[in-house]
């Protein structure tokens, strides 16, 4: 590659948290440029015609909990910049004999459509809604940094270690809130019960009846648009097809970010890391990985609960034991026959996604790492046992197994969409076991992906976070740069 005279930083990936990194120091006056392996920007949260013309997939990440509790994405005003909507339901869950779980967002709503078990989820879930400001701030830095919500943290943690250990059904007397709940913890593709998938879950849970989880109007790839709308509008450059195989491969600056994982990041460097840091990067797991199918239909899937189909978010699994069974079945390294499945319809409530009366359905499922199975028909037959009639709904499918999503997204390692495994230790030690982990030991480069505090998610904290400690440790910018959008 050329040499460039007064590029001040790089960034290596164009995903939200490469993005992320590139907007922040751009508005603090660095001239950015990022590279691109891909012909289209955007990594995990793009948007493409997958299966039919004029029907609109989301490439990876649909439906986005944190986009409004995001520091970063307040900060920038997300809001502001593209149409987020906003369901009424933010999850539902199918149950068998035609029943479903609803988590409005709405907790109160909610907590009336759970019976019994309404006192119980209001107990366990309103203390994180009436915080979540704070849980946010707690779950959005690296665990190392000193909290400033002792309280929240408490109440937070209690919860985490109740669901995630053998007492975890013990406040509930039905099945409908166990499962609805136990939806939210296997996004995290583990073991069920235990803390880790419990305190992400929570989370998610918690999002749901403060700021819902919304749906950005024309798919995800709107977001990363509007990063690269301000990254472009501030001086920065993005170069699209783009493949860096090695750090000497590009051109000279101050500050190189990485939207890479551990193992890449080691594969860059050439062997210029110190032993003992390469050694530790190596030992960064990577978790179980998705299998995933995009539909396009005919008509909207027919679930036999009517208030599923005004749900944009539902896990289909059946009962808390099911999903369990399954979940754990996948951490053994096996297939599940009767799998989790994470699925979104966004076009219920956006019909830009696909042609006048049709509709998209993105769903995936969970396997083990490297999987070269196609999920499309067990998939499709967990759907059809709650919504008898789907199959004749199926215009076409488009279907990536486990090791394709990594053909399509190195940092998917084996199809870890979560680039690296969510467990209590990985949480805390990111990859590195620091207050700082995105700052490496080499001058002046950082990592800035999943692989890094606070981990998983469209977000942008990890770019966010690594860029405001290159601005601190190699420009003495302390302050963080204005991110808000232009004033109208």
């Amino acid at each position: 590659m050329t040499t460039d005279q007064g590029l001040d930083a790089i960034v290596v990936g164009s995903g939200p948290n490469g993005l992320a990194a590139a907007v922040t120091l751009a508005r603090a006056g660095l001239r950015v440029r990022v590279y691109e392996r891909n012909a289209q920007i955007g990594g995990g949260a793009a948007t493409a015609e997958l299966t039919l013309p004029g029907f609109h997939h989301d490439v990876g990440s649909a439906v986005h909990p944190l986009a409004l509790a995001s520091e970063f994405f307040q900060k920038f005003g997300l809001k502001d910049r593209i149409e987020l909507t906003v369901p009424e339901i933010s999850y539902g869950h199918p149950l068998p004999g035609g029943r479903a779980g609803v988590a409005w967002h709405d907790i109160e709503r909610t907590a009336a459509g759970l019976g019994r078990d309404g006192p119980a989820w209001l107990q366990l879930l309103n203390p994180l809604v009436d915080n979540i400001s704070e849980v946010a701030e707690l779950t959005g830095d690296s665990l190392l940094r000193v909290p400033r919500h002792p309280l929240t943290l408490a109440r937070f943690g209690l919860r985490t270690l109740e669901q995630g250990g053998p007492a975890w059904n013990w406040r509930f007397t039905g099945d409908t809130a166990p499962a609805l709940l136990t939806g939210t913890f296997a996004h995290s593709i583990g073991r069920l019960p235990s803390p880790s998938t419990a305190g992400a879950g929570l989370v998610l849970a918690a999002h749901a009846h403060a700021g819902g989880w919304p749906i950005p109007t024309g798919g995800s790839g709107a977001i990363v648009q509007a990063l690269a709308d301000d990254l472009l509008a501030h001086g920065g450059e993005i170069i699209t097809d783009a493949d860096i195989h090695k750090l000497t491969d590009l051109p000279p600056a101050r500050i190189v970010l990485l939207d890479v994982t551990p193992r890449a990041l080691v594969e860059l460097a050439a062997g210029a890391l110190p032993d003992r840091y390469t050694t530790t990067l190596s030992r960064f797991r990577y978790g179980n990985a998705v299998a995933k199918v995009d539909f396009a239909l005919n008509e909207p899937v027919p679930w036999s609960a009517d208030d599923l189909r005004r749900a944009p978010t539902l896990h289909v699994g059946g009962t808390r034991a099911d999903q369990a069974r399954a979940e754990n079945a996948v951490a053994r390294g096996q297939h599940s026959d009767s799998p989790y499945v994470l699925a979104s319809q966004p076009s219920i409530i956006d019909p830009s996604r696909a042609p006048e009366g049709k509709h998209v359905l993105w769903a995936y499922t969970h396997v083990p790492a490297g999987s070269t199975r196609d999920q499309t028909e067990q998939i499709t037959r967990q759907i059809e046992r709650f919504a008898p009639g789907f199959r004749d709904t199926i215009l076409t499918t488009a279907s990536q197994t486990a090791a394709q999503m990594q053909n399509h997204n190195p940092n998917h390692i084996g199809g870890d969409i979560a680039a690296g495994a969510i467990s209590l230790a990985q949480l805390v030690r990111r990859p590195v076991l620091s207050p700082d982990p995105w700052r490496t030991p080499l001058d002046g480069v950082y990592l800035c992906s999943s692989s890094t505090a606070p981990g998983p998610g469209v977000h942008g904290m990890c770019g966010y976070r690594a860029a405001l400690s290159a601005l601190a440790h190699e420009y003495n910018i302390l302050t963080p740069p204005d991110l808000a959008p232009p004033a109208q």
